[in-house]
């Protein structure tokens, strides 16, 4: 998208240095991300990114109506509602797939997410980029023109809101199997706070608690919320102390409530150039003819869990749940990134934090997902390289 440093870039590109920037990650924490790290980034126009941006504020203008969680409040009677829900989000993840319509490019909604993302990890991305192309110092990832240092105080500010680094706890399932551990790790190691298994806490009264390295019994004060419900659902065999029902004595960086508020359920709701035709199952009046023009999804998965990407009349009508899926019209991601070998589709995710007392959320860095596939996913790229996790990088 900028010819400039594409060219650069894969001029100055190597395997043996593609493996030197993969071991340069695997040396901070004597470990590789079990996701695909992509060869490079994405070059972003500043015509695309003016797209983004206006694609970002038109999903913004919804979430800030003032009967948004009056139109949303279903979404909560589906899955489990937490209390002591906050006014706002704290986290903003807005995905849009890189397409073609009527032959120019244009930025798609995919999904957008009231959830963390890969906070920690992109930013020290752009740091291992840096370090082996010095010529990408000229542009940023950051949407705002922010320093690397003003990024994460940003990030800070935002997971602990004040509160003394040992009362804040990132919570998340088994944390040492998750995919996204990496980012777990810079989170710790940058922001101070601890990696807390949701069968760590012990709950008395209405206060939970954690024992640090020390043995120590510490009161949590405030949760970075990594947990994802549905694989939460699955997972019966988990001997927790609390429920996140309970009427709890504390902070949520990322009130769960907002993953289930700020998820698919509201892309039916999204009218405009940005967005896709988009459905609910149980408002569908009769299934579409042209059903290979479609997809079919549940609201509330992560990663692509669930998705039907060739669908069939038999499919929707299996379904039983129907206030549970949607159906999306299928659009044309373009290739786009320019590797060795032919081109590459991509997604941007745009991230976002919201600060408690700020009026809107404040767009800051992003992430990209490059794909040769039908569909960004692993699954759909497996044995392919110049795929997988990445950054976008803008013109300063």
């Amino acid at each position: 998208m900028i010819p400039k440093y594409r060219t650069l870039f894969n001029e100055s590109f190597s395997t043996t240095k593609y493996q030197e920037f993969q071991d340069s990650v695997a040396a901070d924490f004597d470990y590789l991300p079990t996701f695909r790290m992509a060869e490079t980034p994405f070059f972003i126009s500043n015509e695309l990114k003016s797209q983004l941006l206006e694609g970002c504020q038109d999903v913004i203008n919804l979430i800030q109506q003032d009967d948004f969680k009056v139109l949303t409040e279903q979404s909560l009677e589906l899955n489990t509602k937490v209390p002591n829900e906050d006014e706002h989000t704290t986290f903003l993840a807005i995905d849009f797939g890189i397409c073609e319509e009527d032959g120019k490019i244009i930025p798609k909604l995919i999904e957008v997410q009231g959830f963390p993302s890969l906070f920690n990890y992109q930013y020290i991305l752009y740091d291992k980029f840096k370090q082996f192309y010095p010529f990408l110092s000229e542009l940023t990832p950051f949407i705002n023109n922010i320093s690397s240092e003003d990024y994460l105080k940003i990030i800070e500010e935002a997971i602990c809101n004040n509160h003394p680094k040992e009362n804040v706890i990132l919570l998340e399932i088994e944390p040492e199997k998750q995919n996204t551990k990496i980012d777990f790790y810079y989170c710790k190691r940058d922001i101070g706070i601890p990696i807390v298994c949701v069968t760590e806490l012990v709950k008395k009264d209405k206060k939970l608690y954690y024992h640090n390295d020390k043995g120590v019994e510490i009161e949590v004060k405030r949760i970075y919320n990594r947990v994802i419900f549905d694989e939460l659902e699955l997972r019966k065999d988990l001997d927790m102390k609390f429920s996140f029902s309970d009427d709890l004595d504390v902070e949520w960086a990322g009130h769960p409530n907002w993953f289930f508020r700020i998820s698919k359920f509201i892309l039916p709701m999204l009218k405009g150039k940005y967005f896709i035709e988009t459905t609910l199952l149980s408002d569908l009046k009769e299934i579409p003819e042209d059903l290979e023009n479609y997809v079919l999804k549940p609201l509330f998965s992560f990663s692509g869990t669930g998705v039907i990407f060739h669908v069939k009349k038999e499919d929707i009508e299996a379904v039983t749940e129907k206030d549970l899926y949607i159906l999306q019209k299928k659009v044309h991601y373009i290739p786009i990134v320019q590797s060795p070998d032919g081109k590459v589709k991509a997604e941007v995710r745009v991230l976002c934090v919201w600060k408690k007392e700020d009026k809107s959320p404040t767009l800051l860095c992003n992430l990209v997902r490059l794909s040769r596939g039908e569909m960004i996913g692993v699954k759909f790229n497996k044995d392919k390289d110049w795929v997988g996790g990445t950054l976008g990088l803008f013109e300063r």
